[in-house]
């Protein structure tokens, strides 16, 4: 099984999208802010980190980077579409992006799994 944490602002967002993985066969957690989501990582692990690139006052790619930094894939994921953001995803650390309203377990479980597998990147 896949251990999903959500990293998002909006509690409604976090509320429907847990539902929605659950429903498909992730374990998931969730996360308001950065220090959440970090705390989070600390105690238990996370398979993959879908983080919103806009957490109200915060960065969610400065977070990418620190979850990089724990080795913990993340998907970039955003009410936008992709090319709203696509230089800040292509030189962000995340094995991915997906648009909130595409989210799914099939799609989550395919960006993890064609994702490179080692330390990541110093």
């Amino acid at each position: 099984m896949v251990r999903c944490l959500i990293v998002d602002d909006s509690p409604a967002f976090l509320a429907a999208a847990g539902r929605l993985l659950r429903h498909q066969g992730i374990i998931v957690r969730t996360a308001a802010n950065r220090a959440e989501a970090l705390r989070e990582t600390e105690r238990t692990w996370a398979d993959v980190a879908l983080v919103d690139i806009d957490l109200g006052g915060e960065s969610g790619l400065e977070l990418a980077e620190q979850l990089h930094r724990r080795s913990v894939p993340t998907i970039l994921i955003s009410t936008h579409c992709e090319q709203d953001y696509r230089d800040l995803i292509t030189t962000s650390p995340a094995i991915g992006f997906l648009p909130k309203a595409s989210l799914s377990g099939l799609a989550v479980t395919r960006l993890l799994d064609a994702a490179p597998t080692g330390p990541p990147e110093k």
